[in-house]
């Protein structure tokens, strides 16, 4: 009998990091530099034989347009295909509110619950990391990517 188990995924920056939840704990870190479109179908077949997931959770952006959108098309369609949940949060959650990069020298940030683009001199570092303890409070229903591309300047 596999284990039933929560998959989170951050593919908005190399690397990609799927955490792999038991009771809300991370049990297991999957970490891949490949391109999500060639490397989530493998990781996904690894993973259905070791464990029956039962419900998805994804960073929906803001971050890399591709990124996002592969993401979210192999996670919703495994979603339907399987008959399990996704749900979603913006990547914010995983790098401590620091800003993300659009693109120049704009960067995405977070001001009260409003994301915006603000241009940067320094860049800031962004390390995404994944929950030790899984909130499935801070996620949502609405799993439509935050796409979020501001004006470029």
């Amino acid at each position: 009998m596999l284990k039933k188990v929560d998959v989170l995924l951050i593919t908005l920056v190399s690397p990609i990091k799927i955490g792999i939840y038991e009771n809300k704990e991370l049990i297991e870190t999957i970490e891949s530099e490949k391109k999500s479109s060639d490397i989530l179908p493998l990781l996904f077949d690894d993973l259905q034989k070791k464990y029956q997931p039962q419900r998805l959770f994804y960073a929906n952006g803001p971050g890399s347009f591709m990124a996002i959108k592969v993401a979210y098309v192999f996670l919703k369609s495994y979603s339907i295909l399987k008959k399990i949940p996704l749900l979603a949060t913006d990547a914010f959650y995983f790098n401590d509110n620091a800003p993300i990069k659009a693109v120049g020298k704009l960067y995405f940030v977070k001001v009260s619950s409003e994301i915006q683009t603000q241009k940067l001199e320094s860049i800031p570092e962004s390390i995404f990391t994944l929950p030790s303890v899984l909130d499935d409070n801070e996620f949502s229903t609405n799993t439509e990517p935050l796409y979020m591309i501001g004006a470029v300047g």
